[in-house]
């Protein structure tokens, strides 16, 4: 998931009081209501924050009243301002806002895949001089390092955002199908945490399809939107020891002194494997290592939900997906799937850290959505503000929203926790969401991200559908991101 795009196919679920968000994406984009016009209706005497809308109106009294359990002082009132539902159009409000020195909200909520727009816009208050040297200490020793790190500025490494919830997907598979194949619950224990090779993997999963009646392997998401560019491709791209610009130290910049790195051999081994995975006979487009036919040719045109209601009908025998889809296939009222016939695995991949070409790469990759709270640097609470923010870190409210609304904590060792294993369905696949934060890779905004993710969407694509070859399509991609970056 990532932003509007994604978000948009997706409908509210309640399942009972521990509702998992279905849009928490990876750009962690939310759907839901309307935006509206920010100061019209707000406190004066409250810290008003830009909210998701969909926990506001599901959860927002409970999601509030945790500030207070967890030590906010009673004499400062929250108010919750819902956002546009399009994680773009959301950004884009919060722009006009900023760029016109509005007061409210006080604090924001930052999608993670653009907070690094507003650092180098210089929109949004700087931290470190604002929180606590407790806080900063306890952000740089005990937050997912590679999510705390899209809430810092890239030049100087200062602090602009508190992770409040990271999201990353996993791949999803059928027990009861891989049982049919001979697998079991030792094998399903090693897979939770074990990463697999490429080649491991869609041997296993073609010998699962062969004893099952699942019609094919894999269900993903590869149509020509953002969620590709970022995200699935990305995920793949980067197992495979790939990279747009030359490595992890690139992403957030800068842009134009960095190099591109796309007509690379890793980059196009990448994409002859998923051609090769969707192709019904091998070819020149094809790798002779990958067995053809595992994914359905419709990847090229699917998004999270088709992928979710492939595997959940029965047609795949495994899916990439964000942890959404792990509560709703089991918790939902259209499937029968329990968690004894549901397992997860981190994400498989193409070689080694030691083996990748480029700098960060290589080893089980997952896209790195979700969410920061940022401060609004003309606000006229901002002592309330950061004593809202201060508390926000605290572990037992992380927990609680994960537990009331399905937002995983931003802090590795609470995946260990009993409260957060205790979490039905969800607090069963925690070693695998543990594995997949500590290995997330963020997506390269800059300012030109929107236009490079459209071309990079195009490209792989078109070489996956088999449009044109995996060389020509990395060639194509080359010329069109260099010039983007002049």
């Amino acid at each position: 998931m990532v932003d509007g795009d994604s978000q948009e196919k997706r409908q509210n679920s309640s399942v009972s009081r521990r509702t998992f968000v279905k849009a928490a994406g990876a750009s962690g984009a939310t759907v839901g209501l309307a935006g509206c016009v920010y100061g019209d209706e707000s406190s004066d005497d409250a810290v008003v924050w830009g909210f998701d809308p969909d926990a506001e109106a599901e959860v927002g009294e409970e999601i509030v009243d945790m500030l207070y359990e967890n030590g906010l002082s009673d004499d400062i009132d929250v108010e919750l301002q819902p956002g546009d539902s399009d994680t773009g159009d959301r950004r884009d409000t919060y722009t006009q806002l900023l760029e016109s020195e509005e007061t409210q909200p006080d604090l924001f909520m930052m999608d993670n895949g653009w907070v690094n727009i507003f650092i180098q816009q210089g929109h949004i208050a700087n931290l470190e001089n604002e929180l606590s040297d407790d806080a900063l200490a306890t952000i740089e020793d005990e937050y997912f390092e590679s999510f705390t790190e899209t809430a810092r500025d890239p030049d100087t490494g200062d602090l602009y955002g508190v992770p409040m919830y990271p999201d990353y997907p996993v791949m999803q598979y059928r027990k009861d199908y891989a049982r049919e194949a001979g697998y079991d619950d030792d094998d399903f224990d090693e897979w939770a945490t074990e990463p697999m090779t490429w080649e491991e993997w869609a041997e296993i999963t073609e010998e699962i399809v062969d004893a099952s009646d699942a019609e094919y392997g894999l269900a993903t998401q590869w149509d020509v939107f953002e969620g590709t560019a970022c995200c699935t491709w990305n995920e793949v791209m980067s197992s495979f020891g790939g990279a747009y610009f030359g490595g992890s130290d690139n992403l957030l910049g800068p842009v134009g002194d960095r190099p591109v790195t796309v007509d690379e051999p890793e980059f196009i081994e990448g994409l002859q494997m998923m051609r090769t995975f969707v192709a019904d006979e091998h070819d020149d487009y094809t790798l002779e290592e990958y067995p053809t036919g595992l994914a359905t040719s419709s990847i090229t045109s699917w998004q999270e939900e088709d992928a979710r209601e492939a595997i959940a009908g029965g047609d795949a025998v495994m899916q990439r997906n964000w942890p959404y889809a792990i509560v709703e296939n089991i918790t939902g009222d259209d499937y029968d799937i329990s968690v004894d016939d549901y397992g997860t695995m981190p994400m498989p991949y193409g070689v080694s850290e030691d083996d990748a070409a480029q700098q960060g790469t290589g080893g089980t990759t997952s896209a790195l959505g979700g969410w920061h709270v940022v401060l609004n640097p003309n606000s006229e609470r901002t002592e309330e503000a950061i004593e809202v923010l201060e508390t926000i870190m605290e572990d037992d409210y992380s927990l609680g929203l994960f537990e009331i609304w399905g937002w995983t904590p931003p802090k590795p060792h609470l995946f260990e926790t009993e409260e957060a294993e205790e979490i039905e369905p969800i607090g069963n696949y925690m070693d695998t969401l543990r594995v997949a934060g500590e290995n997330a890779m963020p997506r390269p905004v800059t300012e030109v991200w929107p236009d490079q993710a459209t071309l990079i969407a195009e490209e792989v694509n078109g070489a996956v559908a088999g449009d044109k070859s995996p060389e020509d399509a990395a060639a194509d991609l080359q010329e069109g991101l260099e010039a983007t970056e002049e």
